[in-house]
């Protein structure tokens, strides 16, 4: 953010005020910590010192013009605060004090009013231009050896459980597909954590996959998806909240069509629809045209280095689409607010 080129330190010329507060890190005490019976109480003390330290910024819109990041799901954030016993997660969206505050997070709710989704962080942080490129270039000649890849844990998923029938219909395929010897499925198995520091692992099978399947887990969003983009691997989802109706500002509605298979887990779970039928049936043109548009998403879904070359910065990356929609947002919502006074 100290590298953004408009920035002010003079609230009276800015036309939002960007809150440097560590969410998640602060929630931690009442999602783990001695303090969940209070878990109700978490962003008063921010509200408190934005109060005590020249408050008339924040009266002044009553934090409609603020914006902060969450690096959790809003469903971490989003416990009611009348709810007894507590249940988890801590109630800092559901706050009166914060109902106006712009919200930058990985994963929001259905129903989005302070939370707009951004893409999850990857592994890949290019410094230089010339480095994204030859990763792009990289990524267009890779032989796509693989049909389908599953990159994940095979933890608890949503119900119902789309991963265990992922897994058996993976593990029933024939090993290749007879036509052109390609291996048809592929499983990295991610459990207990074994990728959180190894991004080789899933990486490689990604770039020789041709489609990436995107199931729901404990939640429905997964940063699978963007390091698939990054591969230039199609995702596949099983539920619009995965991404369609998360990710608005750097992959529109209108292009899903074009860039990802979706396929409901209800009819592969219960109505017997085979994934690899369905992928199987996707003429060859039909893929290579939605590979491409994948591939041409890439610089909108990364997180440049800190530091980065100014050929680089030049380019708008997930950071600064991210930081040009809550300022759209925040002048949308201050216009609003006007009207209605």
């Amino acid at each position: 953010m100290l590298e953004y080129p408009c920035l002010t330190s003079d609230p009276n010329q800015a036309n939002a005020i960007y809150l440097p507060y560590y969410a998640a890190i602060d929630s931690l005490r009442y999602l783990y910590g001695p303090a969940v019976n209070n878990s109700m109480e978490h962003g008063l003390e921010l509200y408190d010192y934005l109060q005590d330290n020249e408050g008339w910024i924040w009266s002044r819109n009553h934090g409609a013009d603020h914006f902060l990041v969450m690096s959790r799901p809003a469903l971490d954030f989003s416990q009611s605060v009348d709810v007894n016993p507590p249940i988890w997660g801590t109630s800092f969206l559901e706050l009166p004090e914060f109902y106006n505050l712009t919200v930058l997070i990985v994963e929001g709710r259905a129903w989005p009013w302070q939370e707009q989704a951004v893409p999850y962080l990857t592994s890949f942080h290019p410094p230089n231009l010339g480095l994204l490129e030859s990763w792009i270039k990289r990524v267009k000649a890779s032989k796509r050896t693989t049909l389908l890849l599953f990159a994940g844990g095979g933890g608890v998923g949503s119900s119902p459980n789309i991963r265990r029938s992922i897994r058996n219909e993976c593990e029933n395929s024939s090993l290749s597909n007879s036509s052109d010897m390609r291996k048809v499925c592929d499983i990295v198995d991610c459990s207990n954590g074994v990728c959180e520091h190894d991004p080789i692992r899933y990486m490689r099978p990604m770039l020789r996959a041709t489609f990436c399947l995107q199931p729901p887990g404990d939640t429905p969003t997964r940063r699978s998806t963007f390091d698939g983009i990054i591969a230039g691997c199609i995702p596949v989802f099983f539920e619009e909240l995965s991404a369609k109706s998360q990710y608005g500002w750097h992959l529109p509605e209108e292009m899903y069509r074009d860039i990802a298979v979706f396929m409901p887990k209800e009819d592969i779970v219960f109505k017997g629809l085979r994934i690899l039928d369905v992928l199987m049936g996707i003429p060859r043109d039909e893929v290579r045209r939605m590979r491409e548009r994948v591939i041409e998403l890439i610089p909108r879904v990364v997180y440049r280095k800190h530091g980065s070359s100014l050929d680089l910065r030049a380019r708008k990356d997930a950071f600064d689409m991210a930081v040009e929609g809550a300022l759209q947002r925040i002048h949308s919502r201050l216009k609003a607010r006007d009207f209605d006074q």
